[in-house]
């Protein structure tokens, strides 16, 4: 009879039972619940439009809203792709609050000067540039600042591209997938090693005990 042995055998189950459950929580959980709130932004761009938020709140993307800018303290180009760069202004909105970030327009000219001075705008929310590193997300998860995406764009830049729901990520199903995959490959390992170990190690013969005297 071939013995498995007993320890490392319940740690390697253990795993195989932890990743497995890691794959169910993100299939029966985590995404329907993606898939909830993406049908809720879906429905955002319909919404009647709203004064631009003065804190994070995801559930507002894509809905269309204004803000007034009393002073822009900063305007940046940020790279935007083929469209070029995006004019990104900091805004004051008052004596106190966290103020607003506004997506000015587009430009190709990397040396571009935009001489807004601030005033009423208009747009779609979207989420500001983070320069924060992935990692420390992993450690001090903060939500994403927002940002009003200007239409129509002001200072004669071009025309900025309305934020659109496939930018918001749906991986749950692929990270289900991969945890499967990972306890699938788990089991067979440690399958093939436990077979090769039982025939690196023969058997030990059967040793019969003595007949008894007559």
């Amino acid at each position: 009879m071939r013995r498995v042995p007993v320890v490392p055998t319940a740690v390697v189950m253990l795993a195989v039972a932890a990743m497995v459950g890691l794959g169910l929580w993100q299939l029966l959980d985590r995404l329907p619940a993606k898939q909830a709130y993406l049908a809720r932004l879906a429905a955002n761009p319909s919404r009647p439009p709203i004064a631009f938020p003065r804190f994070p709140d995801d559930s507002l993307l894509f809905r269309r809203a204004s803000g007034f800018c009393l002073q822009p303290t900063a305007i940046a180009l940020a790279g935007a792709g083929a469209s070029g760069f995006r004019a990104i202004a900091q805004c004051r909105t008052g004596a106190e609050g966290p103020g607003m970030i506004v997506q000015l327009g587009t430009t190709v000219d990397p040396a571009r000067r935009v001489a807004w001075k601030g005033g009423p705008v208009s747009g779609t929310i979207g989420h500001a540039p983070s320069s924060a590193p992935l990692i420390a997300g992993l450690f001090h998860r903060q939500p994403q600042l927002l940002m009003l995406v200007a239409d129509p764009p002001v200072d004669g830049l071009t025309a900025n591209g309305r934020p659109d729901i496939d930018s918001v990520p749906n991986s749950h199903l692929a990270y289900a997938g991969q945890w499967f995959f990972f306890a699938a490959i788990a089991a067979i390992i440690y399958s093939l090693a436990l077979v090769r170990r039982w025939r690196t190690r023969p058997e030990a013969p059967v040793v019969a005990a003595p007949a008894p005297p007559r």
